[in-house]
């Protein structure tokens, strides 16, 4: 368990060890480590022996008013915990996942068009310094800049430190971030000159500017880092200065620009004519992906993307496939 989750209830060594196990595989495991954190606690409050049926429906109710994928969320944790006990207590409690809460479908990232991103991009400009912010404006600016330039997820960004960027190779080096994995990220010249600005903002006095000093940084209990719900909070305001919802009139969420920046790259390839399953490797390789199937997680076949591959199928098919006039009848 992570070190904010003291473990005190009678699963506290299962926990312990199911954790552990999952970590030495690679994963870095916080969101079922948090939720484990909590079942513990629970027991821990309630005191019962065991986990057994009606202490786990009774936490289950505990959340009952929570959103149906928070809920789902943390019932296949502990569902997944039990599996694991059960290897080696045949007898120990396992939950029935088809009473759980049914998963709702994946939510449709929103891809921001190019018009979004622009006003996204002015969006800082109104935003004020205070005390406990006072680079706020600037921190925005270069939060937009970087998430959809590079592809960042929220939490690499936030733990990005002032060392970790290389002015002479212009690229930034993302530090054993998901599945332990570490990477090199040469940046665009639009980025590298947005860094170069915020840089001279960071050298005034009293801001730390050691190596080790975050990138993205506030007052908040000291000069530290931004959060990712802190960076969260920050780019949702900026949806909503530049006008920017989705389909169903929400504000969109920070992982969109991971999918935008995605997206984008692709169509780039497409409408440069260049080989886009021989470039998919080095894309896979710039997000952090274990492989390219992970990638093709993000390269959902929206509109513009069909339109861009419709598009170059007919530049190279079509002699193979002519059509008849429109009195023809169809295809020959």
């Amino acid at each position: 368990m992570s070190q904010q989750h003291d473990i005190h209830s009678a699963l506290a060594s299962v926990i312990e060890r199911f954790v552990a196990l999952k970590r030495a595989l690679g994963r870095q495991f916080e969101a079922s480590s948090y939720r484990l954190g909590r079942l513990d606690r629970f027991l821990a409050s309630q005191q019962p022996p065991d986990l057994t049926a009606e202490t786990f429906s009774a936490w289950c109710s505990s959340f009952r008013h929570l959103a149906t994928s928070t809920r789902l969320g943390r019932m296949m944790a502990v569902y997944n915990l039990c599996l694991y006990r059960r290897r080696t207590e045949p007898g120990c409690f396992v939950p029935d996942p088809s009473q759980f809460p049914p998963a709702q479908p994946r939510r449709a990232p929103h891809i921001f068009s190019e018009s979004e991103i622009l006003r996204l991009l002015a969006a800082p400009e109104a935003l004020t310094p205070y005390p406990l912010s006072p680079l706020h404006r600037q921190v925005g600016r270069l939060a937009v800049v970087l998430l959809y330039t590079t592809g960042l997820r929220r939490g690499e960004l936030v733990k990005l430190t002032l060392g970790d960027y290389d002015p002479k190779e212009q690229a930034l080096f993302v530090r054993d971030s998901k599945f332990h994995k570490s990477r090199l990220l040469p940046l665009s010249s639009d980025a590298v000159l947005e860094m170069g600005k915020y840089l001279v903002e960071r050298r005034q006095p009293g801001f730390p500017c050691g190596g080790e000093a975050p990138l993205l940084f506030n007052r908040q209990g000291g000069l530290t880092g931004y959060s990712g719900g802190g960076l969260g909070i920050l780019m949702r305001k900026l949806f909503r200065r530049a006008g920017i919802r989705n389909a169903d009139g929400r504000t969109p969420r920070v992982h969109d620009l991971r999918f935008t920046f995605a997206i984008h790259a692709l169509l780039r390839w497409y409408r440069a004519g260049v080989d886009v399953q021989v470039c998919l490797p080095a894309l896979s390789t710039y997000m952090g992906h274990v492989s390219v199937l992970s990638t093709q997680y993000y390269l959902t076949l929206l509109g513009p993307v069909t339109q861009a591959a419709n598009e170059r199928f007919d530049l190279h098919c079509s002699r193979f496939l002519p059509f008849d006039p429109p009195d023809g009848g169809g295809v020959r």
